[in-house]
């Protein structure tokens, strides 16, 4: 497994992975994480794809995934990958296209444990209410990327 930190917007990213594709991908604060002065050649796609999707470039993406869960976990990653950009849905309407309300929180809890930070993204997941509920990376970075793919982007008068 190769490993390496970029800068993003929101954090320091962490992008592991190798031949079998990508494994995990999250962030954290400024300075908890050096920045690599190297990207591994598995990685570079994966480091070119994220920073086109930060600068507005991109608004899907073609990597090679390879996150680890259990098989429930895989399933609901999977039809997360299902969600446009700059569209959301409730963890409910998430729970009912995987075929059982009941499974609610066991879907909220899968969604908290994706590996793979906006590549799978969770983040479009929010609240039946709309409200912006449950968010591994934290809710400012939950809102600043709901935001950034938002089809209605204010712009300034001035």
């Amino acid at each position: 497994m190769e490993t390496v930190f970029i800068n993003s917007p929101l954090g320091i990213t962490k992008i592991i992975g190798d031949d079998n594709g990508i494994s995990v991908i999250s962030v954290s604060d400024v300075g908890t994480n050096e920045v690599s002065k190297e990207i591994p050649e598995v990685l570079k796609d994966a480091v070119l794809q994220l920073n086109e999707y930060f600068e507005g470039k991109r608004t899907d993406f073609n990597l090679k995934l390879n996150p680890q869960g259990t098989e429930f976990q895989q399933k609901v990653w999977k039809s997360l990958l299902e969600i446009p950009f700059g569209k959301t849905v409730s963890y409910m309407d998430q729970t009912k296209k995987l075929g059982d309300v009941k499974a609610i929180r066991a879907v909220a809890s899968a969604n908290g444990k994706n590996p793979l930070w906006i590549v799978v993204p969770c983040h479009r997941v929010i609240g039946t209410n709309g409200s912006l509920t449950g968010y591994a990376g934290g809710l400012s970075r939950k809102k600043w990327l709901l935001e950034h793919e938002s089809p209605s982007q204010q712009q300034s008068l001035f």
